[in-house]
């Protein structure tokens, strides 16, 4: 098969589109002809070598979020046909233990990735346990599929199980066009969320507008914390979802509203931070939570609530450009850049 992988780290030059030996694939598995796969910014990071999931290995084929056809069966599957339109879980949680990817579950140890530490969606060929796939309504692209994985199923886990956000609750999200506040603003305003959302420039602040954030900041320079106290009345927000990190961590904080939730889940400006204030977290009774790997045994209910939210336009993939796998490189530059106002697809030629 062809992908586009790499087999050591550094900038988008080492990543070579060429052959690779195909999958094999277990009993309990199918083999995904893939179609179109999400670019994610852990795929720059592994690629640069700046962090990498313990499991990880070289070579490498990324892509975490993918969808395809499937192509063939293992001997014990059912339920599932060649020729099926799929949507792929990556997180190897709770796979069958006949699958070949059994023992690497452990959410909060060594949890498998597909597109992370096992081979992925930049690959024409992608091997999955069947209890992975989930069927895609006919009318859904495969482009909008490869979007919903890791971003939606992150951000669900994140909102919900851990931040345990309510109808009627302020939300402060950061960084609109990022494929986590991208899902979240969505999510949180199907809820009956308020949603607050800072970006760097006005043009991806009106982006969490059209999605129905219902006020935007730019926070380049700006005093965030006093926009939010403004927009709320004084009081603060019920809940903050936060994934950049240290740039933002301090507004963050002090925007909480007393008893307030600061959920973490990304790092994407360092992976060090500080309180600065702890008289202001007891007095406040404020709660900072890190949100772990989603549950997979989650991901066929949301993966249905977000195919009908397609389908009724209350949500939407946000695309922002589509490029051939071969031309991942220039896709990945467009991503680290930062101008992207919202997802970045790869296709295969299928």
């Amino acid at each position: 098969m062809k992908a586009l992988f790499y087999s050591e780290h550094g900038s988008v030059d080492v990543l070579r589109y060429d052959s690779r030996p195909d999958p094999t694939i277990g009993s309990a598995d199918v083999l995904i002809q893939v179609a179109a796969t999400a670019i994610n910014r852990l795929d720059i990071v592994q690629r640069n070598g700046w962090f990498t999931l313990p499991g990880f290995a070289l070579p490498q084929i990324a892509g975490m979020d993918m969808a395809g056809t499937v192509v063939e069966l293992g001997s014990a599957v059912s339920g599932i046909n060649v020729g099926d339109r799929v949507v792929v879980d990556p997180s190897l949680h709770a796979v069958a233990a006949q699958s070949s990817f059994a023992g690497h579950g452990d959410r909060h140890g060594e949890l498998g990735v597909l597109g992370a530490t096992h081979p992925g969606g930049y690959g024409a060929l992608c091997a999955v346990s069947a209890d992975h796939v989930h069927l895609m309504p006919a009318d859904l692209s495969f482009v909008a599929a490869a979007v919903f994985p890791t971003a939606w199923m992150t951000t669900h886990h994140a909102l919900f199980r851990v931040g345990k956000l309510q109808a009627g609750e302020t939300l402060l999200l950061h960084g609109a066009t990022s494929a986590l506040t991208l899902a979240a603003t969505q999510l949180a305003v199907a809820l009956g969320a308020e949603v607050l959302v800072t970006a760097a420039t006005e043009e991806k602040c009106a982006v969490a507008r059209t999605l129905g954030a219902s006020a935007t900041a730019v926070n380049r320079g700006a005093d965030v914390t006093a926009w939010v106290m403004q927009q709320t009345q004084g009081k603060g927000v019920d809940m903050v979802l936060d994934h950049v990190g240290p740039a933002l961590w301090e507004t963050s904080l002090f925007a909480l509203a007393p008893q307030g939730r600061l959920v973490t889940c990304g790092n994407t400006t360092g992976d060090s931070v500080s309180i600065p204030s702890l008289g202001f977290l007891f007095q406040r009774g404020a709660q900072i939570k890190g949100s772990d790997a989603y549950f997979s045994t989650d991901f066929a209910e949301v993966w249905s609530r977000y195919c009908q939210g397609i389908s009724k336009s209350q949500f939407s993939p946000q695309i922002h450009r589509q490029y051939p796998i071969e031309n991942g490189a220039i896709a990945q530059q467009e991503l680290e850049s930062g101008n992207a106002l919202g997802r970045i697809v790869l296709l295969h030629d299928c």
